[in-house]
């Protein structure tokens, strides 16, 4: 049978999926695979603040001190549970979670340009196309759960945030909505097809596969085309879990309504994106096995009407991030699920008695928080000078902080690599990471 053949078959076949990972996968395997150092962590949710979150008005405080006026913090704050974390009045359901957060004040990235920095966030490069953290997740410890992806990202942006690149494409994440999509509408592609019984599918599934193997036999080791055979393989067994997951029909009214679900506050930058539903999502695919979860809210980009816009954006994600939380530690899947919060970089303070209420980016300091999985509660790690526009204690780099979540879930990123092209590459690149202990439980 002629490749065009093949691939028009595949591409029209009643399955519903035969052409999901046609694109070119190395030979690969999503089984799960024992980290190769202990791990504190089994699986990430990577709650991703696209934009800049003002650091100053949410987590790191800088209250007017001494007689000149400075840019700082114009939010209320509280210290916050035993452990006494400053944490912003624009955030009380997050406060009181206090006692299980790990801030990380001491945030730095390489550069204030939004496409650039976010890509360094996901893949460690600011500039080429490399494996996201999700992708070098999968590949690297497999996937919990033999029905579903290692990686599902919710509500993303660009391809370039869950790729696989030179990873091979099993490994890359699956996207279930698209920055502004109607998320309760949002779905895997190509995995439903409800014209035909499922034991017709597989039917139809095996006369394909069969074709593939007899034309894997022709071309010796094709890594390529045994990475199709399993992906198609993960594309049929989806359809037995992924659509139950992805309804919410059967929580209750009050977990519907503590994780806000369906309410949004679309406001200046603030765009609506059934943040609440994303978190509800991320934990049932959490609790399903799936390795690293992605969630995001993309409207932190203020530059004009601070106040305003990110009051909207906690409202928005405040009491969902807590649920999450909540049901986390209730579930007893905090201890071993390690939660990660930031954007690509932070915000300037406001100064005092300007009229003007405006801010940019910020890369040299921000901040992240992060919970469970092994790092420590109710701490705070690193310091900024007196207005947050300088780290002057415990930098961590995005770098640092790739070592490190890799380090949690028992990878070492100094090994974890591929090489493609003659070109080395890992997450931590080049320049490598350092593993930022003083978070470390």
């Amino acid at each position: 049978m002629s490749a065009l053949s093949r691939r028009q078959m595949l591409h029209t076949a009643s399955c519903g999926f035969g052409y999901l990972a046609m694109s070119g996968i190395a030979g690969a395997s999503l089984d799960a695979r024992p980290p190769r150092v202990r791990a504190r962590a089994q699986r990430v949710i990577f709650l991703n603040m696209a934009g800049g979150p003002a650091q100053l008005d949410t987590l790191d405080y800088k209250p007017q001190i001494g007689k000149q006026p400075h840019a700082g913090s114009i939010a209320h704050f509280k210290k916050r549970g035993n452990s006494g974390l400053w944490v912003s009045d624009l955030l009380p359901n997050i406060a009181r979670h206090a006692d299980k957060l790990c801030v990380i004040k001491s945030m730095t990235a390489d550069t204030s340009i939004h496409a650039q920095s976010m890509l360094q966030l996901h893949t460690g490069d600011r500039l080429r196309p490399c494996p996201s953290l999700g992708a070098w997740v999968a590949y690297g410890l497999g996937t919990e759960n033999e029905n579903l992806p290692g990686f599902i990202s919710f509500n993303t942006a660009k391809p370039s945030e869950y790729a696989a690149a030179q990873l091979p494409s099993l490994f890359g994440g699956t996207p279930i909505g698209v920055n502004g999509e109607d998320m309760s509408k949002a779905t895997i592609s190509n995995i439903r097809g409800d014209h035909l019984p499922l034991n017709v599918k597989r039917r139809q599934l095996d006369l394909i596969q069969a074709m593939n193997r007899d034309h894997a036999g022709l071309r010796g080791d094709d890594a390529q085309l045994e990475g199709v055979i399993q992906t198609m393989e993960l594309g049929f067994r989806m359809q037995a879990q992924a659509p139950e997951l992805l309804d919410l029909s059967q929580e209750s009214k009050a977990t519907l309504e503590r994780y806000a679900v369906g309410k949004n506050y679309a406001l200046g930058t603030c765009k609506g994106s059934d943040f609440g539903r994303q978190c509800l999502l991320a934990r049932r695919f959490c609790e399903a096995g799936v390795r690293f979860i992605e969630i995001t809210h993309g409207s932190w980009d203020q530059h004009t009407d601070h106040r305003r816009d990110l009051t909207a954006n906690c409202a928005t994600t405040d009491a969902p991030i807590a649920a999450l939380l909540d049901d986390l530690d209730a579930r007893g899947l905090l201890e071993d699920t390690l939660v990660v919060w930031g954007g690509e970089f932070g915000r300037p303070g406001l100064e005092p008695g300007k009229d003007k209420d405006q801010t940019g980016h910020q890369h040299r300091a921000f901040t992240f928080w992060m919970a469970g999985g092994g790092v420590k509660a109710g701490h705070a790690h690193g310091e900024t000078n007196h207005d947050g526009s300088v780290v002057v204690d415990g930098a961590v780099h995005f770098r640092d902080l790739h070592a490190t979540i890799l380090h949690l879930l028992g990878l070492d990123h100094e090994n974890l690599a591929v090489v493609s092209g003659g070109r080395r590459i890992r997450l931590t690149g080049l320049q490598g990471g350092k593993v930022a202990q003083g978070i470390l439980a």
